[in-house]
């Protein structure tokens, strides 16, 4: 047995006393913890921001990552920190991480995690737990956490000793982005994270053992902490495992050059799917363009062919769909947002192509049949398509035809925001003013019901990855964490979150993390008393006119009211509160707006 001023350390091998070991191994053991290694595996993956809402189950995680260069974000609710996680995984290519406590923590995240899952972002969520020893004896905090999140995630596991940190990790890391990606969970007992000393402390009587009884316990803890331990420095690879994404095979790619090159009116419905890694957004707009097939861009692939394509429809979409005799669904899913396949021709040839089985043949023999159906990655598929199609030219006059009804869809938008509303501004006039004064490197946060329908119509984004929406879950309050992860990721662009009334009260809070961590957006915030979709129902819940331009400022930002009498000078504020973005600021533009009758009878089930 060593003794010294600060604890009793028994031997905890079966061979030797820690007394033969060498110094330098004493040394680690005593001052290293298990933050540090997981540290070290998330800094060898690329990983360069760990969102969080501090707790002390955790917090050797965050010291360890903080002293290895990666920046630690701390939000002011957990869910916040698994919104900003996702959007950097959409946005960097990269797995995000949020890192929360135990217990009510992790329960804050379940929406997020979930929105997550829908949204296939790949996505590791780090838990605290109660002591190996204590689970399940009310230890503080303490819950099955596992049973939580097995529905929502890829992986899930319980790290149960300092040796099996690495391995979890780079296993969960890996599976996050293979396939279909996803969120993963791993649960850190508190026992795993702290060093050796510490926890000897707790795990050992405070006097010595009397009776058979006590002998037993302390013989057994002795052990227990030996297993904990045991092997926990040895030298292990961090880097990243390989990474498995799913591919079509020669033979269904040539099939589908053979079904596009006879089509004449081709369309291309294009999803989410088609910005994961490995294929670059860039290259995938390239291969859109030497296809020439006019495309409808929905989820992350908003902006994939720029602001003013010939080949982007944004109008009239239901119309195309029965007109098309070619219908490639590239990362699109015959959920609601197709009614469930019921707009489909169904004299069309459908290409499906999709990683996941499940999203790729949903609500196939109900309402639509693929002609042929691959479960394989979109960006890959595409510019395998366009290079077996080099030279092939499709009529000119679909995607001219389709280009007019927009253009005539678009200026009856552009007449209907010109009417007067009873009171307060035209929604669809400020949108257009936002719409022309927002940079070309603006990304756009979509969260809200109403008026962020009415933005999609209307909001044009300026290339590939600069539209962020929740996706087909359609959660409220994506916003602040959405703009935090954007604009960490993206430092130069202006971040606009496009807010309706009631989303922005689930995160105005996160002005004061934007204001910490000197994060500048520009938040355009519908504010009409209410929420607009319910009015189909006959029913109006009206919400108080919040002064949220005052939160704003109470939280270290900016914020400016605009109502009917600054019409005039609409420009001018948008413009200042540009200026006060660049200088550091996050502001607030809480615009007054009346009711239109441009969504009537809009409404997703």
């Amino acid at each position: 047995m060593l003794t010294n001023s600060k604890c009793q350390w028994e031997p905890i091998t079966k061979y030797h006393c820690i007394t033969e070991w060498p110094a330098v191994f004493v040394f680690l053991m005593y001052s290293r913890h298990g933050g540090e290694s997981v540290a070290e595996v998330l800094r060898d993956h690329g990983i360069k921001f760990v969102f969080t809402l501090v707790g002390g189950h955790i917090s050797p995680i965050l010291v360890a990552c903080e002293k290895l260069g990666i920046r630690i974000v701390d939000t002011r609710h957990e869910a916040t920190a698994v919104f900003a996680a996702d959007a950097v995984a959409r946005l960097s290519g990269t797995v995000g991480v949020a890192a929360v406590t135990a217990g009510p923590g992790l329960t804050n995240t379940v929406t997020a995690v979930k929105n997550a899952q829908m949204a296939e972002s790949p996505l590791l969520l780090i838990g605290g737990a109660a002591a190996t020893l204590l689970q399940g004896r009310g230890a503080l905090q303490d819950i099955d956490q596992l049973s939580l999140f097995k529905p929502l995630c890829k992986f899930c596991a319980s790290v149960r000793s300092v040796r099996k940190i690495v391995p979890t990790l780079r296993k969960a890391l890996a599976i996050a982005q293979s396939g279909t990606p996803g969120p993963v969970f791993i649960e850190f007992p508190i026992d795993t994270l702290y060093p050796y000393h510490v926890v000897e402390k707790e795990f050992s009587p405070k006097g010595t053992p009397k009776g058979i009884m006590g002998k037993i316990t302390a013989w057994y803890l002795h052990n227990h902490l030996t297993n904990l331990f045991a092997g926990a420095w040895e030298v292990r690879d961090i880097s990243p495992l390989p990474v498995h994404v799913p591919q079509a095979t020669d033979q269904q790619v040539q099939r589908c050059v053979e079904l596009v090159s006879r089509a004449k009116k081709p369309l291309i419905l294009l999803g989410s799917q088609a910005t994961l890694p490995p294929t670059s957004a860039d290259d995938i707009r390239k291969a859109l363009e030497s296809l020439g097939i006019p495309c409808f861009l929905g989820g992350m692939s908003r902006g994939m062919l720029g602001k003013d394509s010939p080949l982007h429809i944004r109008q009239n979409r239901r119309d195309a769909l029965k007109e098309a005799d070619l219908l490639l669904l590239a990362g699109t899913v015959c959920d609601f947002r197709l009614s469930y396949g019921r707009v489909l021709n169904r004299r069309s040839k459908i290409i499906a192509v999709n990683r996941d089985k499940t999203q790729l043949l949903k609500n196939s023999d109900i309402f639509w049949k693929p002609t042929v159906a691959i479960q394989g990655d979109v960006g890959s598929f595409l510019l395998r398509l366009s290079k077996g199609l080099a030279g092939h030219k499709f009529p000119e006059d679909w995607p001219q035809n389709l280009k007019d009804g927009d253009r005539v869809k678009e200026k009856a938008n552009r007449a209907k925001a010109e009417e007067k509303t009873e009171r307060h501004l035209n929604p669809l006039k400020v949108l257009h003013h936002v719409d022309e004064l927002m940079s070309e490197d603006s990304i756009i946060v979509a969260d809200g019901g109403d008026f962020v329908g009415s933005a999609a119509y209307i909001l044009k984004p300026r290339g590939p990855l600069r539209w962020l929406d929740p996706g087909a879950f359609g959660t409220l309050g994506v916003g602040g964490g959405f703009a935090l992860g954007a604009k960490l990721c993206r430092p130069d662009s202006e971040v606009w979150i496009v807010y309706g009334d009631g989303s922005l009260g689930y995160t105005v809070a996160e002005f004061d993390t934007f204001t910490r961590h000197k994060v500048s957006s520009t938040l355009n915030t519908d504010n009409d008393y209410g929420r607009n979709y319910l009015k189909m129902f006959s029913v109006l819940f009206l919400l108080f006119c919040t002064d949220y331009h005052i939160v704003a400022d109470g939280y270290g930002g900016k914020g400016h009211l605009i109502g009917r009498e600054d019409e005039s000078q609409f420009e001018e504020i948008v413009k200042q509160a540009q200026r006060e973005c660049r200088e550091g600021k996050a502001v607030l533009l809480n615009v007054l707006i009346g009711k239109t009758n441009f969504r009537d009878g809009s409404i997703s089930v």
